[in-house]
């Protein structure tokens, strides 16, 4: 009787990091191209962001990703990863580098890296699945506002009827879906086992998962109402929140890496709809990204670098 063979070892965990950083260092070369072509005068434009109120913009979009770091601590923590403050934001900022990725899928590494019990894949890309969701819901809810501008600009505004009717058709769908979704709730977290838990993560102190989501990203459309005032773009606050949302929620469905190309073209046509000359509203979408996205991507390969080389709490093997 021969004796039985040994189990095989459980696969390592192979991570993509070099081919994330090839696209990272391609997407960002193609964007600093593009805005020394689109911006006209870069150094006059990027010199607007060490004014006040380019700081405070700044400072906005920073609170933004401590915001969204607390979210994501507190689904970590229920898959059993409780990271002290500073630990658990520093290890969320350091995903940030791999942002510019298709879907921002790059972002899913962020529990797969952990050099100590690093998470499951089911477990990462759940978490990843209900940042997304929850990100995408709260983008619904701002964007509010710049569909009412929308639907009462022009010849729209003589019919109230037409805007109250496209409200309540847009409602009328999200519950639809909500309907269809939770019927085939089931059958999906069969299919999908990642979609299950991303449903568990959700479930989790929703309460405190939805206000920090929505505060994170009227922080950000904060940002842009700000960034206009700084060129004179006359923009209330409400509407400033629903273009950069609608943007958001483009680039998104866009699925290229960070929404790049696609964001930006939503968010410079509404503005030039709105009235702002079109090299005065590519200017403030060039410095809404550089805040919005560019300022997180070089926080982000700096937490990294610092983590995996100094904190050693990040392992790329």
């Amino acid at each position: 009787m021969t004796p039985e063979a040994a189990p095989a070892p459980p696969p390592s965990r192979r991570l993509p990091f070099k081919q994330l950083l090839l696209v990272l260092g391609v997407v960002a070369t193609v964007y600093a191209v593009a805005l020394l072509v689109l911006s006209g005068s870069p150094r006059t434009a990027l010199s607007l962001l060490w004014s006040w109120t380019g700081l405070q913009a700044a400072a906005l979009c920073l609170l933004n990703y401590v915001l969204r770091g607390t979210r994501w601590r507190l689904w970590m923590a229920h898959y059993g990863r409780d990271f002290g403050w500073r630990q658990g934001l520093r290890l969320y900022l350091a995903g940030y580098a791999f942002t510019p990725t298709p879907g921002n899928v790059g972002e899913a590494v962020r529990g797969l890296m952990l050099a100590k019990n690093p998470l499951g894949n089911a477990q990462s890309l759940a978490i990843f699945g209900a940042e997304r969701l929850a990100d995408l819901l709260c983008l619904a809810l701002l964007a509010i506002p710049a569909l009412i501008w929308a639907l009462s600009h022009g010849a729209v505004k003589a019919r109230p009827a037409l805007l109250w009717g496209a409200i309540a058709a847009m409602v009328l769908v999200l519950c639809l879906a909500a309907a269809v979704f939770a019927h085939y709730r089931a059958r999906l977290m069969r299919r999908f086992t990642w979609t299950g838990e991303a449903w568990h993560c959700l479930s989790v102190q929703p309460l405190h998962w939805f206000v920090l989501t929505l505060v994170a990203w009227a922080a950000q459309g904060t940002a842009l109402w700000l960034l206009c005032g700084l060129l004179d773009l006359k923009l209330d606050l409400l509407t400033a929140m629903g273009f950069y949302a609608v943007a958001m929620v483009a680039g998104a469905l866009s699925a290229l890496p960070a929404g790049l190309g696609g964001m930006e073209a939503v968010l410079a046509g509404l503005l030039t709809l709105h009235g702002a000359l079109p090299g005065y509203a590519m200017v403030i979408t060039v410095l809404a990204r550089l805040l919005t996205l560019w300022l997180a991507v070089a926080i982000g390969v700096i937490a990294l670098l610092y983590s995996a080389a100094i904190r050693k709490d990040i392992s790329f093997s």
